[in-house]
C-alpha cells in the first residue's frame, strides 16, 4: 500500500492559482492510478481528476476541464494538480487518493486503496 500527504495548499485570492502536490511512499507508484477529489463544507466530496499510471491518460469533472491540470512525475513519486483562474467555489479539502485500477479511482474511488489526509484550499473573493 502507499503513503500518500498532499501538500501546496493554502490561501489564494479569486483568479489566482495553485499547484497541489501528492507525495507517494510505500509500494511502486507507477503501478498506481492516482486521483485527485475535493470537499467543501457541508457538502459531499466530489471527483476533480484523475491519471493513469503512465500519466497518458488524463479525466476531469466537466466543470472544471479547462482549469484544472493532473500530471504526475513517477521518477519523484509526486502526482500535481495545477489550478488557475480559481474561483470562491473552488475553497474545499483537497485530497488524492490511489488505486491500481483507474475505474476505481474514477467510479468508486471510497474503494481506492489509499487516501492522503488533505490538503485545504482557500479562495478569497
Amino acid at each position: 500500500q502507499v503513503q500518500l500527504v498532499e501538500s501546496g495548499g493554502g490561501l489564494v485570492q479569486a483568479g489566482g492559482s495553485l499547484r497541489l502536490s501528492c507525495a507517494a511512499s510505500g509500494r511502486t507508484f507507477s503501478s498506481y492510478a492516482m486521483g485527485w477529489f475535493r470537499q467543501a463544507p457541508g457538502k459531499e466530496r466530489e471527483f476533480v481528476a484523475a491519471i493513469s499510471w503512465s500519466g497518458g491518460s488524463a479525466y476531469y469533472a466537466d466543470s472544471l476541464k479547462g482549469r484544472f491540470t493532473v500530471s504526475r512525475d513517477n521518477a519523484k513519486n509526486t502526482v500535481y494538480l495545477q489550478m488557475n483562474s480559481l474561483k470562491p467555489e473552488d475553497t474545499a479539502v483537497y485530497y488524492c487518493a490511489a488505486d491500481m485500477d483507474i475505474v476505481v479511482v474514477t467510479t468508486t474511488p471510497r474503494f481506492s486503496e489509499s487516501w492522503g489526509q488533505g490538503t485545504q484550499v482557500t479562495v478569497s473573493s
